[in-house]
């Protein structure tokens, strides 16, 4: 399969991915976790009623479905972003585990968590091999036009 369609296909995956992530902690009370635990550290500021919650995670969503047209057309910045992605979303998906095992108990999102880290890891490693060589872009570039 050719690299950009493979990290294109890795991007959709990842974006359904989260969304079902979003929708297991929102079916397992995220918020009644998340709101004590930042009240506790002394940023209530940061609590989030659920309607706000799910509608801002909702458009993030909708933002990534969005940039999946350039990342279709290999725009270059859309590697970047392949990396910023695939980053976030592996540790958020260790961060819930790793709570659960800390907790003994599964946590909110836990379930599909392990999907999360896989997906993840699908995008960061079809994002490096679509990533070309720099050396070859140099050697491109070296070459005189009438080698090229």
């Amino acid at each position: 399969m050719d690299p950009a369609r493979r990290r294109y296909i890795a991007w959709l995956l990842l974006c359904g991915t989260l969304a079902a992530h979003v929708a297991d902690e929102a079916s397992t009370g995220f918020l009644d976790l998340y709101n004590p635990a930042v009240t506790a550290m002394g940023l209530a500021a940061l609590q989030f009623t659920f309607p706000v919650w799910i509608m801002h995670l909702a458009l993030a969503i909708v933002g990534l479905l969005i940039l999946s047209y350039w990342v279709r057309r290999g725009t270059w910045w859309t590697v970047y972003a392949g990396y910023a992605f695939a980053f976030l979303m592996l540790a958020n998906g260790i961060a819930h585990l790793s709570f659960s095992i800390h907790r003994c108990a599964w946590m909110s999102g836990a379930y599909t968590s392990p999907l999360l880290v896989v997906a993840s890891l699908n995008l960061g490693i079809a994002t490096v091999r679509r990533t070309p060589n720099r050396q070859s872009q140099f050697s491109r570039l070296e070459k005189s036009p009438e080698q090229r």
